[in-house]
């Protein structure tokens, strides 16, 4: 006999609404349990950071910069006539004293000049001879001009006095008598100029030889530049000292004041070191510096700072202390440091990767057992070569990761092992 099964269905479907709802359930809070989980701290081994611990003490503020050892006195040595390259005699390196030779230029125009300069010379000095005995002719001439008017002179006035007495007597006419006293009175007039021709004859005679002196002393200065310029073909050191660079070639052809090489006085030396431009603001004049020539360290202090900058960094010099460091040499790498200031009591750390000073930056900070690292806000100072000023954020012997950490940005904290 079959019984009619009511509401079972309903039952049924009631029960897996009631399942169902429990798995979404279950599932919604799996996910927000999941979603409030923390990501899994990640472990670092301790050989890969680079650690560092917080001081306190003095701290000296430097700049560090890369740089040559250059000799203090540097000649330039230049062309001071055009010509073409026909011998180098010594090389770089090479002792020269002031004289040596250190090119032969030839310029067949300027060596003609040269020539024709001496021949003009030679032709004024014989032309001056000439003068000398043209005037000395000349002067002879109007002596005897001058002695033969005073001679007809005086003759002409004894006889003007003679026939003045004939003529008080009556013995010659008044007529004869006029006419003897005028020629006497013309001859009179023209001994006179002759004899202030014959005196001035003297200055006129100094001044036509001055003036070809002066022409002969014109031209022999000529000719001495013409010689000093041909002897300048042949260029010399100028001082004693090194050769340092020869920048000419063989055949090459150079003008007036192009530079052929370099010569340095290798007694004292000074350095000169390449600041980063970022860094030069806190760098003056007198600061103590110490050089390290790879073979020892030498004290110094900033003499001059370049005004411009380039690629870069600033060029500042150091005279040092010691003349010739033992073992150095000119254009020998350097590194120099240079001492800004000193802080007397501060809490310092060695400098971060990523550290800068005047900043804040976050470090990762080990516990007391160190097997974990947690981050902290670090305020900075003032910063040096390899250590700088911790202001705020940690306190003396703490250590730190000093290591760039930007790969574990998102968590605050990292295990060590």
């Amino acid at each position: 006999m079959d019984f009619k099964r009511e509401g079972i269905i309903r039952k049924k479907r009631i029960r897996q609404g009631s399942l169902f709802l429990l798995f979404l359930a279950v599932i919604g809070a799996s996910t927000w349990g999941i979603s409030r989980l923390e990501p899994a701290v990640p472990e670092v081994e301790s050989a890969s950071v680079w650690l560092g611990e917080a001081e306190r003490g003095p701290m000296v503020i430097e700049v560090r910069g890369n740089g040559t050892l250059v000799p203090e006195e540097i000649r330039w040595v230049a062309a001071s006539t055009n010509g073409r390259i026909e011998k180098i005699p010594v090389q770089p390196g090479s002792p020269v004293s002031a004289d040596t030779v250190l090119a032969e230029l030839y310029d067949p125009v300027l060596e003609q000049e040269a020539v024709n300069a001496d021949l003009q010379v030679k032709i004024a000095v014989a032309e001056l001879r000439d003068l000398r005995v043209e005037i000395e002719n000349r002067e002879l001439e109007l002596r005897a001009q001058a002695a033969s008017v005073q001679a007809d002179y005086q003759q002409t006035r004894l006889e003007a006095e003679r026939f003045e007495a004939l003529a008080e007597n009556g013995l010659v006419s008044d007529l004869d008598f006029r006419v003897l006293q005028i020629t006497a009175e013309a001859l009179r007039k023209r001994n006179d100029l002759e004899q202030q021709r014959l005196a001035m004859n003297p200055r006129s005679r100094e001044a036509r030889i001055a003036a070809k002196e002066a022409e002969i002393d014109q031209l022999r200065t000529l000719a001495e530049l013409r010689r000093q310029q041909v002897e300048k073909l042949k260029v010399r050191a100028g001082i004693n000292g090194v050769l340092q660079e020869i920048s000419i070639e063989m055949g090459q052809q150079v003008q007036a004041g192009d530079i052929l090489g370099k010569v340095a006085v290798p007694g004292r030396l000074k350095a000169e070191l390449r600041i980063p431009e970022t860094q030069i603001q806190n760098v003056s004049l007198g600061l103590p510096a110490v050089i390290d020539t790879r073979n020892a360290l030498v004290s110094g202090r900033v003499a001059r700072i370049d005004p411009a900058a380039r690629e870069g960094t600033v060029t500042v010099d150091i005279t040092l202390a010691e003349p010739r460091p033992e073992g150095s040499r000119p254009d020998q790498n350097i590194e120099g440091t240079i001492q800004i200031d000193r802080l007397e009591d501060v809490l310092k750390i060695r400098r971060p990767v990523l550290g800068q000073a005047n900043s804040s930056i976050q470090l990762f900070r080990l516990t007391e057992n160190a097997t974990r690292a947690i981050r902290v806000p670090v305020k900075l100072g003032r910063s040096s070569v390899a250590t700088i000023q911790v202001v705020e954020g940690l306190e003396e012997g703490d250590r730190v990761i000093l290591s760039d950490t930007s790969e574990w940005n998102k968590f605050d904290t990292i295990k060590l092992k």
